[in-house]
């Protein structure tokens, strides 16, 4: 069963748009976005990723799961220019100090930075947040982008603010098989999972494993980060193997009182 339909209108009623103006915002037909909402049909996926990137969700969240408003509401926090007064403790967005606290990289910001990652004044007005955590080396905050290193809801969900270190891309020594990192490509910005290296090549893998290896070229690498860290306001459900683990105590525990 897929929630797309009630998710688009509770979108629509959080974010007080008309069906003809979020059909506008995707290029689509108003009764067309009438007819998702009463179920009697569905979006092709291609406007499924387009509503997910847009509004900063899942696709998998987006697809399986009847969204609350007020998990609407929260992931406006990572959409609507990091609001300062919505995160809370010492997990505050800092733009009073720009020298203090971990540079952010958010989603609507990921050209820009590619073009500007070696502009010092545009570094400097990257926000900053501070969190309890302090890295030796040179530090940076990228929001994830996309659900590729998500699986069976575990795992890193869009939206996620992935704490990375600064690593060599040339320097092998430098690097972890298996560990995560957010490279900076003279075309995207991708986050995956460090498979294997070659002589100039990086081999990427998604967490999800429908997705393919990606093979990138050192040289075309403009930066390389390895994650940390993660803040995420997604709570994940207990992996299959908990489930079991869980099950199997509970029968273990009713066995006992049958024999005394």
């Amino acid at each position: 069963m897929s929630y797309i339909g009630k998710n688009i209108k509770k979108i629509r009623t959080v974010k007080k748009l008309s069906q003809a103006a979020f059909a506008e915002l995707f290029n689509l037909a108003r009764p067309s976005v009438g007819a998702y909402e009463e179920e009697r049909a569905e979006p092709k996926i291609d406007t499924v990723i387009q509503i997910a990137n847009y509004f900063g969700l899942s696709v998998d969240v987006l697809l399986t799961k009847e969204l609350t408003v007020n998990e609407l509401y929260r992931f406006d926090i990572f959409t609507d220019g990091m609001n300062v007064n919505k995160i809370s403790g010492s997990q505050k967005l800092d733009r009073t100090h720009p020298k203090n606290g971990i540079a952010l990289v958010n989603l609507k910001q990921y050209i820009e930075y590619i073009v500007n990652h070696q502009n010092k004044d545009f570094l400097d007005k990257l926000s900053k947040i501070n969190l309890p955590v302090t890295f030796k080396r040179k530090s940076r905050a990228f929001q994830l982008n996309g659900s590729e290193m998500e699986y069976n809801h575990n795992g890193l969900h869009h939206g996620d603010i992935l704490l990375c270190v600064e690593r060599e891309k040339t320097n092998k020594k430098d690097l972890n098989t298996g560990s995560v990192y957010v490279a900076v490509h003279k075309e995207d910005i991708i986050c995956r999972r460090l498979s294997g290296l070659s002589k100039d090549k990086l081999i990427l893998k998604s967490d999800d494993p429908n997705y393919e290896l990606i093979e990138v070229n050192i040289e075309d690498l403009l930066e390389l980060w390895e994650v940390k860290g993660v803040y995420s306001t997604y709570l994940n459900p207990p992996t299959v193997v908990e489930s079991r683990i869980l099950q199997i105590e509970n029968e273990l525990i009713e066995l006992k009182k049958k024999m005394k």
